[in-house]
């Protein structure tokens, strides 16, 4: 995984390109009909219901866009939240309150999305040993934030990309001659390059779990489009040896029966690739 620094680092990219993007040369609206030295103070309103995230996203805008701007927090990430409740109030030049607004918007109501999917599925394993995890089917540009908001939500990430942990999946396989021939050619370019990478590795059946068992050094498997019947025997045949994921269609209705299976982990692309925007807006106070 990434390190706290390197993720710093992304969400700091993030609001410089986001700002760039939507600022451009200045905000003409507000340069033309709002004094400079305005001040104003503008309230965060929750119109839906669901978990909030991407209030201390929201404070990193501010201090980028102004470090004059005074933030009230609420309610923090993470908690629930329902139509009327104000999550903060900001206060300060009235232009850069403006300035910032869409940013804050457009990214903590897809976080808040994000988060409150992610705790269903949380909700759904209580009481098993299974995690949920995120996938790499984020939004380009802006997975940082969208894998911020599934930690928010009580999932834990899986890999933040191609970079930070080993996962051959079926193409790789494929292309690389077999299951045995791909994990040998990784277990050599890892020494060669001298990277300490955990390595993941797909399986399509039962035979070929059995083939990426004869295998050391496997920190986990996945266990991809099995029934559930196939699951537990897969859990079983691997039996410790090393972790166990369920990926490949799992929606919120069928995670809890792969959990009961003994996985130690679900991932699910559907944490961030198919949410609804929760409805919030920025309101001069």
């Amino acid at each position: 995984m990434i390190s706290p620094e390197q993720f710093e680092k992304e969400i700091e990219i993030i609001i410089k390109n986001a700002i760039r993007e939507d600022v451009g040369d200045g905000d003409h609206s507000s340069l033309a009909c709002i004094p400079e030295n305005a001040t104003g103070k503008a309230k965060l309103l929750v119109k839906d219901q669901g978990i909030l995230a991407g209030v201390d996203f929201a404070r990193k805008v501010f201090e980028y866009v102004d470090p004059d701007m005074k933030v009230e927090v609420h309610i923090k990430d993470g908690e629930p939240v329902k139509r009327g409740d104000i999550a903060f109030y900001v206060e300060g030049s009235s232009q850069s309150i403006l300035k910032a607004e869409r940013l804050v918007l457009n990214a903590m109501q897809r976080m808040s999305a994000i988060a409150t999917k992610t705790f269903e599925f949380v909700q759904q394993l209580e009481g098993t040993k299974t995690k949920i995890l995120d996938t790499r089917k984020t939004t380009p540009g802006i997975r940082a934030l969208e894998k911020w908001a599934v930690k928010i939500g009580g999932g834990e990430n899986h890999r933040f990309a191609l970079y930070d942990m080993i996962m051959l999946k079926d193409n790789h396989i494929d292309f690389a001659g077999g299951i045995t021939k791909a994990i040998d050619k990784t277990k050599d370019y890892l020494k060669e390059k001298g990277l300490n990478l955990k390595i993941i590795v797909e399986a399509r059946d039962m035979e070929e779990i059995r083939e990426i068992l004869k295998s050391d050094g496997i920190y986990r498997i996945l266990i991809d489009n099995f029934s559930y019947e196939d699951t537990r025997k897969a859990v079983d045949l691997i039996n410790g040896k090393c972790l166990t994921e369920s990926s490949g269609g799992i929606t919120l209705e069928t995670a809890r029966n792969f959990a009961e299976c003994g996985v130690d982990f679900i991932s699910s692309g559907a944490l961030t690739h198919s949410v609804h925007n929760l409805d919030l807006s920025l309101k001069a106070v």
